[in-house]
């Protein structure tokens, strides 16, 4: 049985973005720290990315996966924090009681103040609601690449990718490079999903054609998926007549988005925002709970895992400033206007703040505007936006009340 007891700050998650705000959090005086991690070892999805590409804009060099997830262990270690593996947390009080679940029973956790980083999932076959057969042979794209880099399984010989997300970009090219067949990766939407440096590199440098504004229909496949039928899709989101064509294959790999995992947060009462479907915070990353604060991938779906990194560090020095009671006043309402999918922080004060937003599609020689009532905040031109890249804004000096941020071409 875990003995009941108290900690100053309950880190959930062990990825990236937990173990960075931890130690963010214990340099800046923050002494009785635990990180609870559900998996055997810390390290979340890095574990399992092998390739190359992380690392760039921190460290300034190309790291894998698991060397770039190595840097923050080893701060961990030096700082001297405790991470506890193997351990579920089943629940979660807006008191800041944890329940906690392992191979020496069940116990309680108090802590002064939470971090929520348990990272995203996948979005599966049932929330996309593809109809057919349910044969074998169907994974998400963070599957096979945990089954075929980690566990060294080979997933298929010929296989269709759905979604042009960077994980099933990234897969489409391992898969090449073992030996099987990719014919197609098939995107619903009009523009890909993924970064275009992923684009390029997995797909055009190893001749994997990618069909935009398609996607699946039917499924097919009795024991194992033998095909998938697609379609083009109109303008009104529905098939095309007379598009369909069958495509042969073994398997299927789901590359259909990703979701913040909150099932915890949703319990103890915070607050979640209908578009990213992570919390609703503040500057300081703190949720509609005092004291309960949200970063990396559980509050918004990052496109580069060193931006998770630094966003977990401002969460750490914020969780120190709020358990010394130095609370900062936040009463700016932010709101995504036209053109724009979604805008964190929720609430700013009025002296400065850095936004963090997506676009609604791709475009060239736009202007993001910041606007408080009469006045014209902040005006950013970029030369190119795409929903798959977050785009980051430092705002000034505030007037209103409510700041909205749109597109303006």
């Amino acid at each position: 049985m875990i003995n009941e007891h108290s900690v100053d700050l309950a880190v959930i998650g062990a990825g990236a973005a937990g173990l960075a705000a931890a130690v963010a959090a214990k340099q800046a005086g923050v002494e009785n720290i635990i990180v609870i991690d559900r998996e055997h070892s810390p390290g979340g999805i890095l574990k399992q990315c092998i390739h190359p590409g992380f690392g760039l804009y921190r460290y300034e060099e190309e790291l894998t996966g698991p060397e770039y997830f190595q840097r923050h262990a080893m701060d961990v270690i030096h700082q001297g924090i405790k991470v506890m593996s193997d351990t579920m947390v089943l629940d979660m009080t807006a008191e800041k009681e944890l329940i906690l679940s392992n191979t020496d029973g069940i116990g309680i956790l108090k802590a002064k103040a939470i971090i929520l980083a348990m990272g995203c999932r996948e979005r599966t076959r049932d929330n996309i609601l593809i109809p057919g057969t349910r044969p074998a042979g169907i994974f998400t794209a963070g599957t096979a690449q945990q089954m075929m880099n980690v566990r060294n399984l080979m997933v298929g010989k010929k296989v269709v990718v759905l979604g042009s997300g960077d994980i099933g970009l990234i897969m489409a090219r391992r898969l090449v490079l073992e030996g099987a067949e990719v014919p197609t990766v098939l995107e619903i939407m009009s523009f890909p999903g993924g970064l275009q440096r992923n684009i390029t590199q997995c797909l055009d440098d190893f001749d994997i054609p990618l069909h935009l504004s398609t996607t699946i229909i039917e499924i097919k496949g009795k024991g194992r998926i033998s095909s998938v039928v697609v379609a083009t899709i109109g303008k009104d989101g529905k098939p095309l007549e007379r598009t369909e064509k069958e495509i042969e294959c073994d398997t299927l790999l789901l590359s259909v988005g990703l979701i913040p995992e909150n099932e915890l947060s949703r319990g103890a009462g915070v607050e979640i925002d209908n578009v990213t479907s992570g919390p609703i915070v503040d500057a300081n990353f703190m949720t509609s709970i005092p004291g309960i604060f949200c970063c990396g991938n559980a509050l918004h779906v990052h496109d580069v895992v060193d931006y998770v990194s630094d966003e977990a560090e401002e969460t750490g020095y914020a969780v120190s400033r709020w358990l010394r009671n130095d609370v900062e006043e936040f009463d700016v309402d932010v709101k995504a206007g036209d053109g724009i999918q979604y805008v964190l922080p929720h609430r700013i004060g009025r002296s400065s703040a850095t936004l963090k937003m997506r676009v609604t599609e791709p475009g060239r020689d736009i202007s993001i505007v910041g606007r408080s009532g009469e006045d014209e905040t902040f005006r950013k031109n970029l030369p190119r936006v795409a929903p798959s890249e977050m785009i980051m804004i430092d705002v000034g000096r505030i007037t209103g009340d409510v700041l909205t941020v749109e597109v303006v071409r």
